[in-house]
């Protein structure tokens, strides 16, 4: 439902009203949680968010193959299984790498061995950076660690601390966006995604935001980003002309307030395409 609750708080109209001609290529569902088998393999519902995950992939490199910029509309992280490998296999093509910002409250490094939950939109970064059930990681990484950025973290389960620190990707805490501010923590992650790549995925969780501003997220976190910083991150991804594809994703209208964090995001993704204040 969160990609409805987007386009009727008018997601199309704004993108439009910046000077940017809309494409629709689809809409990509799963099957209902009550009516969808979950399997018995420790990883619920894997082989619905493979089929989510493949034709994603499918409808992402559709955009990509017509020189469209990809804006993603989720539903949940799992779906970025599917778009970032898109991205990446497109401009690997090409002979660069991608970089990915991943703007979020939890790391979503997981792995089936030590996730908590078992959950698959909590190991999507991990799967994109090569660790993680085989079904779901490719024949090679989408992205490099060292062009990957986590932005805005502030619950980090220790499966995934041991993964970090393996792997060398950069995690911005909400402890330390505080000490250095916003923009400085972005200007750098901007750094890491461009360096030696065609440019960056950004990836916007709306758990990211501080519940209080954004409450129709299904994992909130207290003490997230404000308005203004959400909108920062957003205008700096726009700002750096390296910015590739976007989505925005665990928006659930069932837990919003009168759609509130639909149209917050709609003016965060207008943000990331080029709006601005003057």
């Amino acid at each position: 439902m969160g990609p409805s609750a987007l386009r009727i708080a008018g997601i199309a109209d704004e993108i439009r009203g910046i000077g940017h001609r809309v494409v629709e290529l689809g809409t990509i569902t799963a099957g209902g949680i009550e009516t969808t088998e979950s399997g018995s393999n420790g990883l619920p519902f894997l082989n619905e968010i493979s089929r989510v995950a493949e034709r994603t992939h499918a409808a992402v490199a559709q955009g990509l193959g017509e020189g469209c910029l990809p804006l993603v509309l989720g539903g949940d992280h799992s779906l970025s299984i599917g778009s970032v490998a898109a991205v990446a296999d497109h401009y690997r093509q090409r002979g660069a790498p991608v970089g990915v910002i991943w703007v979020d409250a939890h790391a979503d490094m997981n792995q089936p061995e030590n996730s908590p939950t078992g959950n698959i939109h909590g190991m999507s970064l991990a799967v994109l950076l090569g660790h993680g059930d085989e079904r779901l990681v490719g024949a090679e990484p989408s992205v490099r660690p060292e062009n990957v950025s986590i932005l805005g973290a502030r619950s980090v389960d220790p499966g995934e601390r041991a993964l970090i620190t393996e792997l060398g990707v950069r995690v911005f805490t909400m402890s330390e966006i505080d000490e250095r501010g916003v923009g400085a923590c972005m200007d750098e992650a901007l750094q890491r995604a461009g360096a030696g790549t065609a440019g960056f995925h950004l990836s916007l969780d709306l758990d990211a935001l501080d519940p209080r501003l954004a409450p129709g997220v299904g994992t909130p976190e207290q003490g997230g980003l404000t308005y203004r910083e959400g909108h920062l991150v957003c205008e700096k991804a726009s700002r750096s002309e390296q910015l590739l594809s976007l989505e925005v994703v665990e928006l659930n209208p069932v837990l919003d307030d009168r759609n509130l964090t639909a149209a917050i995001a709609v003016g965060l993704v207008a943000s990331a395409l080029g709006k601005s204040i003057l």
